[in-house]
């Protein structure tokens, strides 16, 4: 029974596997390459994806105007890439400022535009607006939308390159004129608060044995504070499944009325109670919810002298913070700045996020650490798990915002 067990988790391990193991094995592995895929054109007035520019589907809200004067300049890069044509009309070098998510996006169509019309290149005709051409609102006054054609200007190639812009990565692409594509993208901001979930490097842990542990100095094979049946215990951290100490994001924090503060990511489950925190309440009467959903009122689970108390959410503030840790412990819980936080984050359901976790603890138990130690970045088996999910759940069962992983 044992071995017929340890068979079945090996075969359930070796089919989530598989993709990975396909994609980074030497040589061309088994069965016949997959032909490209044939990209249709977009038609003239579409726009994709099919939602208005400026909703959370696309490229969000607009954020108030960039000028050279302000704050907010320092969030503008310039683009010298060489293979990219820059009208510059004005003659002051705006076309080519803009924000890094529209660069690295830009940077990677100009590639495509390459490798598609050997010896054509992108051509940008609008960037960057700070003389007041465009209408209200629009996204070119913070840097965040280009106007694109070809170099040859031949207007048979834009809907195709609509469609590129679109394959790029662009939030939201509109050929809507003869004359060039509008191509915007989501605030740098607004994918900080989308990619994810985890806590800022300035959030602390109680490791056993040492006290208060920095989570930035925080490694696997160290035991922190977890709960676990109603119960407080010390978890062995297996890996992070997010690791950045330079990454920038937007943090959403709990106040609570102990004066403890939680800061997490909005796609990040955080343990939340109904009920008049007054009365006290068990852990099971706690349920995960996304800390973009916590709200003033509910209560978190604080820990104090090694027991737990609920304490109300006072009030609720989002900010930005750099470094981005996720540790995943063994039993999924952590307890951070003294508030009780689930390991998981981007699907609805702590319980189902667990469980999902199961072959990953399986392959810690036989063979110990499984990546994600000192290294940065987002954890393979999370992006794996990412990716199987996005094939076989339900979109409403991720976080609205998701996660900005390539996983393609």
């Amino acid at each position: 029974m044992l071995l017929r067990t340890l068979v079945t988790c090996l075969a359930g391990c070796a089919l989530l596997l598989c993709p990975v193991c396909e994609g980074c094995g030497p040589g061309r592995g088994y069965g016949k390459r997959r032909p490209p895929r044939k990209l249709a054109p977009l038609a003239y007035k579409q726009f994709s994806p099919n939602v208005a520019e400026k909703t959370l589907g696309a490229s969000g809200r607009y954020e108030g105007k960039i000028t050279r004067n302000s704050e907010r300049f320092k969030e503008l890069t310039p683009n010298y890439n060489p293979d990219i044509i820059f009208k510059d009309e004005e003659n002051t070098g705006a076309d080519r400022m803009m924000t890094q998510r529209c660069k690295d996006k830009l940077n990677s169509l100009a590639i495509s535009v390459m490798n598609l019309w050997p010896g054509v290149r992108l051509r940008v005709t609008e960037g960057w607006d700070e003389d007041g051409h465009h209408s209200e609102e629009s996204l070119h006054y913070e840097g965040r939308a280009v106007d694109i054609t070809t170099s040859d200007r031949d207007r048979n190639k834009y809907a195709m390159l609509a469609r590129l812009a679109v394959e790029a990565g662009f939030d939201w692409v509109y050929y809507g004129t003869k004359a060039h594509i509008h191509c915007s993208v989501k605030s740098d901001h607004s994918v900080a608060a989308k990619s994810g979930g985890c806590f800022p490097g300035g959030a602390s842990v109680m490791v056993e044995g040492g006290g208060r542990k920095p989570i930035v100095a925080l490694r696997p094979g160290e035991r922190v504070l977890a709960w676990s049946d109603g119960e407080p215990v010390f978890s062995e951290v297996m890996a992070f499944l997010d690791r950045n100490p330079q990454t920038l994001r937007l943090f959403h924090t709990l106040h609570t009325d102990s004066g403890a503060r939680l800061s997490l990511t909005a796609a990040h489950l955080v343990f939340v109670a109904e009920r008049n925190c007054s009365e006290g309440s068990e852990p099971g009467d706690l349920r995960a919810v996304f800390a973009s959903d916590a709200r003033p009122g509910q209560c978190v689970l604080v820990t104090e002298g090694g027991k737990g108390q609920l304490s109300r959410i006072s009030r609720v503030s989002v900010e930005p913070s750099r470094g981005v840790f996720a540790p995943l412990t063994w039993q999924g819980t952590l307890v951070v700045d003294g508030v009780l936080s689930s390991c998981y984050a981007v699907l609805d359901q702590h319980s189902l996020a667990h469980r999902a976790f199961a072959p990953l603890r399986l392959l810690h138990r036989w063979v110990g650490a499984v990546g994600g130690g000192h290294g940065n970045g987002v954890h393979w088996y999370a992006r794996l798990l990412h990716w199987v999910g996005s094939k076989l759940l339900d979109s409403g069962r991720f976080h609205p915002l998701d996660l900005d992983w390539d996983v393609r």
